[in-house]
């Protein structure tokens, strides 16, 4: 009964400061991609551990490290978590191109006409100049800029959402099947979104769709999450993959023209099929790759072992 008031008051804070924050910038009027709108983004991500912090700390009282695996104890799967990412945004993108009406578009046309309505002529034009005197073709550029803010910068915004997603929510769904937990988890992460989508983050074309887009896209990464984060015994490796996901979602549209929000790039269909892939492989390194087939056990089940 006390996980369950704990948890309830968790989910209540979470979305309640979120919603909060989120309708106060939308009715003082500033545009969502924007500076501002980035800022308000960054700190959204936050409120997860804000009310982890209130829950556990102010209220309960209670230690947080081991029971929300705050852990930098390294092993293979972190390494996982930081190239994963990039392989989903790579197979979003050549997925893509077989959808009608997108085309390849090596320079970026459709990427420049996705800015078009954010930037004047000039910025746009002083922006073409900056990308032809680069030595390497932005695209690679992405990828390693990328890979290094997901261990840094992006990692740090990551785990302001994953120590309440794969930390305190694992912790709490620990006692329930895998799939159970990832399906609860999946959705609460999409539905938390909302506010942010409605004002045009991912699918500006569609947000009131996108609301559904976002949650189907939280159910299906959330497997990927909670494997890597019971693996690893570490939210941590969350926050990386989390981190290292947006550092290179960029890649699946850099190089695309045509398409809607709703179809292409990592949140768009393109994307959905990309982890069709990774979701069959991990399910098969888990039957028949692994000691301990989390799967088909309650979530806490790899905790309490020490195989890999």
């Amino acid at each position: 009964m006390k996980n369950i008031r704990k948890t309830t008051l968790f989910l209540l804070l979470t979305f309640g400061i979120s919603y909060t924050l989120a309708g106060v910038y939308y009715l003082s009027g500033a545009a969502y991609p924007s500076i501002a709108g980035t800022i308000m983004a960054v700190a959204y991500m936050f409120v997860p551990t804000i009310a982890v912090l209130l829950v556990e700390k102010v209220i309960h009282k209670t230690a947080i490290r081991r029971p929300l695996l705050i852990s930098f104890r390294f092993n293979r799967w972190f390494l996982a978590a930081w190239l994963l990412p990039p392989a989903i945004s790579l197979g979003a993108f050549g997925i893509a191109l077989l959808f009608p009406g997108v085309s390849y578009s090596p320079g970026m046309e459709g990427m420049f006409g996705r800015f078009a309505d954010m930037m004047t002529p000039e910025q746009m034009e002083q922006m073409r100049r900056s990308i032809e005197t680069l030595p390497v073709h932005p695209f690679w550029l992405t990828l390693g800029q990328g890979l290094i803010a997901g261990i840094t910068i992006n990692a740090v915004a990551g785990f302001g959402e994953e120590l309440g997603w794969r930390g305190f929510l694992l912790n709490a769904l620990r006692e329930r099947s895998f799939l159970q937990s990832a399906l609860l988890i999946g959705f609460i992460w999409g539905i938390w979104h909302a506010p942010l989508i409605l004002m045009g983050h991912n699918y500006p074309e569609h947000p009131w769709l996108g609301i559904l887009m976002m949650i189907i896209w939280g159910i299906l990464l959330t497997p990927l999450f909670l494997y890597i984060t019971v693996k690893t015994r570490s939210v941590i490796a969350a926050a990386i993959l989390h981190g290292t996901l947006n550092g290179t979602a960029g890649m699946a549209i850099m190089m695309i023209e045509g398409g809607s929000d709703l179809l292409v790039g990592v949140t768009g269909l393109a994307g959905f099929l990309a982890l069709v892939p990774a979701l069959l492989l991990l399910y098969a390194y888990d039957r028949w790759g692994s000691r301990e087939r989390l799967m088909g056990k309650a979530l806490g089940h790899g905790l309490a072992d020490t195989g890999s």
